[in-house]
């Protein structure tokens, strides 16, 4: 095979520098998300030029295997993504070169999480600097760390550096999060540990504070005197389909909105921070996340889809997907109004909702201005005229969208709606990318900007204390697949004298 060295040199993107060497040590190599995510992300970072030589992996499971059948494995699984059009791979072929340079750095041990000798060999075979993943069922986040803390294997000695991925869901309620943050702390400091929500390594997502604080036109108008409503939506068209295991106890609410719906809100509704230094960031998304009223369940909605219609065929209902329960009530959607208790946001209401089996797949959070002081149209036709939104679209569209009422050409004072806004793939390169690239390059290099701390995590899990409380009993309000969810939804926004924003990107 070809040296890999001057080609990915000369592809290093925008002058960044490759990431200082360390060993990669993914407990859980043969499972979904190192094959789905984490080994294209990998191959997307070599072909950017932004691993060093120094760079290597070190893949851990309980099966019998080699280094050879896990390259093989991971080569297959990789070229069957790349065919793949509904995959978060997009690649049309794969580079050789490119994945040349990860598949001749990929190792196997085979090992029990929950044995010490596992931890053992995993210190003969890695010296330096190494980042240990935890691509694994939430139940060994903290047997990982105990391992490896006891083995000696989180000490830094040097310019070493040893850090530690967590991936959600870090915890299931308050409890069981402030539990597994002091389990963990135990073994090593706040630094090292890395709580990952692949929400935050969008590349629009991380661009909100770039599009906040970087435009004076933006910043002097970015709270209550100006702003009437923020809406924050992550709708899915897919179902639960095989994942009926992990969902039955786990439901939307768990599942998104502590972690990945949080981080979107902390993210728009943040104080700017000092500067882009990693604590000064997270401190201001903290104390966002502090300011969460928590939410009383008359403030929230529980959705589950009934049998219906998506993207031109029938899909069933929730319970009647595998492993699901034929009298479940967990929730696959769930509506939320919330307030925040400080003084940019008092009054303005945030509603968030995400589900599954909806109308249309998209992400994005709408700002929703308030109307002109003086209504200088109230005698005319044009009286009820419609707010000015902003929207940030996450997904599948990335850019920026913004509706706002203008005058129709004509003899007659007549209010039309027109949009404007970007893409961003009209103005920059399109990069691969499947989310998890800038955060795998952020820990090796040790940022933690993209990363939750402690306080985060715990402030997210009060706001939804009272509800899954308040919930064991409840019953869940019924939505046809292929809708934008229960009504209840829609009377949670209409009580207020307001609407969903339509999934199609339309106000109304």
């Amino acid at each position: 095979m070809a040296e890999p060295t001057t080609a990915l040199k000369d592809k290093a993107a925008c002058g960044t520098k490759p990431a200082p060497p360390c060993t990669l040590v993914i407990f859980g190599a043969g499972g979904d998300l190192t094959k789905r995510l984490l080994m294209p992300s990998l191959y997307n970072l070599a072909g950017a030029g932004l691993l060093s030589e120094g760079f290597s992996i070190l893949g851990i499971d309980h099966n019998d295997g080699t280094d050879e059948s896990l390259r093989e494995n991971l080569t297959r699984t990789l070229e069957a993504f790349s065919k793949d059009p509904t995959s978060e791979f997009h690649a049309d072929h794969i580079d050789p070169t490119s994945w040349g340079f990860i598949r001749d750095r990929l190792h196997y041990l085979k090992g029990d999480f929950e044995k010490p000798e596992t931890y053992e060999a995993v210190k003969q075979r890695v010296t330096g600097s190494a980042v240990f993943y935890c691509a694994v069922a939430a139940r060994f986040f903290g047997t990982i760390v105990d391992g490896l803390g006891q083995a000696g294997l989180l000490k830094q000695e040097g310019d070493s550096f040893r850090r530690v991925v967590i991936e959600k869901p870090f915890g299931s309620d308050l409890d069981s999060a402030r539990a597994l943050n002091a389990r963990i702390l135990k073994q090593g400091d706040e630094s090292q540990f890395y709580r990952i929500d692949h929400f935050l390594g969008k590349e629009t997502v991380q661009s909100i504070m770039a599009f906040r604080f970087a435009n004076g036109l933006l910043e002097p108008v970015w709270r209550r005197e100006y702003i009437d409503s923020i809406q924050i939506t992550a709708a899915e068209t897919v179902g639960v389909e095989e994942r009926g295991g992990f969902y039955e106890p786990t439901g939307a609410l768990r599942d998104m909105v502590p972690n990945h719906m949080f981080q979107l809100l902390c993210m728009v509704g943040m104080e700017p921070p000092n500067s882009f230094d990693a604590e000064a960031v997270r401190t201001e998304k903290a104390k966002l996340a502090e300011a969460v009223r928590p939410i009383p369940p008359e403030d929230a909605v529980r959705g589950q889809y009934s049998a219906g219609t998506s993207e031109g065929r029938d899909v069933p209902a929730y319970r009647d997907e595998p492993h699901v329960s034929k009298d479940s009530v967990t929730e696959t959607y769930i509506a939320l109004k919330l307030h925040i208790e400080n003084w940019r946001w008092a009054g303005v209401p945030f509603y968030i909702r995400t589900g599954k089996r909806m109308t249309g797949r998209r992400t994005e959070i709408a700002i929703l201005f308030k109307p002109a002081p003086f209504k200088m149209f109230e005698d005319t036709p044009t009286a009820d005229l419609g707010p000015t939104v902003m929207r940030i679209l996450i997904d599948p569209d990335h850019g920026v969208s913004t509706e706002f009422n203008v005058k129709v050409p004509g003899p007659q004072m007549k209010i039309g709606r027109v949009r404007s806004g970007f893409r961003y793939k009209d103005f920059f390169a399109d990069r691969p990318n499947v989310g998890y690239e800038t955060l795998l390059y952020d820990c090796m290099t040790g940022d933690a900007t993209l990363f939750q701390r402690a306080d985060n995590i715990e402030a997210g899990w009060a706001a939804v204390e009272p509800l899954l409380k308040g919930w064991p009993q409840a019953e869940v309000a019924f939505y046809p697949a292929g809708s934008a969810g229960p009504k209840e939804a829609d009377d949670l926004l209409a009580r207020d004298g307001r609407h969903w924003l339509g999934l199609d990107g339309q106000t109304d």
